[in-house]
């Protein structure tokens, strides 16, 4: 894989007009752009289309989380605007991830295109030990990460987004074939930010990810372009 297809950019803004001044400046330089929950409520489908029509490939970062029957509709609907991936929450449960994979698939085959990666997400990289006792988890946070991943093989899920800190614990239970997204990316010279468990761009890769989250270690840059030059370099080396 191309360096730079491996580099996922955060769109981590509140309007269509910042969207398009990201996607003209980086198109030529990442693989991806990922939409949150920020910019889609602001924007909505056309956001989806801007990227799309920038040739790229769009990772819609809603982490859908309901009962099947609505997830089920949330993903058609994401697959009619054509996103290339999109996240669910693992912690939904076995039948809200085969409703979302079949979804997909059903309704990748009626427009006929193929169908886009469901992507689970299994503890936010923002939590730590602490955050999950408060909220009744008291399993060590590596194993609660496990417990889910092994979940998500088990309903045959399209890929994993995983902190860089469990991926050498994790990554041998992923079964092959299954994409391993990893958000938490902080080059050394970059600010650590609001994330608790993170790594550099080299040893995420290291660790086995195959795609990785960038966001503020490019958007933060006094000179964007050139931290995601010196960030492809560092993945190439």
């Amino acid at each position: 894989m191309v360096a730079k297809d491996r580099i996922i950019f955060a769109l981590d803004v509140g309007t269509i007009d910042d969207a398009r001044t990201w996607v003209d400046m980086l198109a030529a330089k990442v693989g991806w752009f990922k939409v949150g929950l920020e910019l889609f409520t602001a924007a909505g489908p056309s956001v989806i289309e801007l990227i799309k029509e920038s040739g790229l490939k769009c990772f819609l970062d809603l982490k859908y989380h309901d009962i099947p029957n609505t997830v089920s509709g949330a993903v058609r609907s994401a697959t009619r605007m054509k996103v290339d991936m999109m996240t669910i929450h693992i912690s939904g449960g076995k039948s809200m991830i085969q409703a979302a994979r079949s979804a997909a698939a059903d309704e990748a085959g009626s427009i006929g295109i193929s169908p886009p990666k469901i992507i689970g997400v299994s503890v936010l990289t923002s939590l730590n030990q602490d955050d999950l006792n408060d909220i009744g988890i008291n399993s060590p946070v590596k194993e609660q990460v496990l417990n889910l991943i092994n979940l998500a093989a088990e309903s045959a899920i399209d890929g994993i987004v995983c902190s860089p800190a469990d991926l050498a614990y994790v990554r041998p239970h992923i079964p092959k074939g299954i994409t391993v997204i990893t958000p938490g990316i902080r080059p050394a010279w970059a600010a650590t930010g609001d994330q608790k468990r993170i790594a550099t761009p080299k040893t995420a890769i290291d660790a086995g990810a195959d795609l990785l989250v960038i966001g503020r270690p490019i958007s933060q840059a006094d000179d964007p372009a050139e931290a995601v030059d010196r960030i492809v370099q560092e993945i190439e080396s």
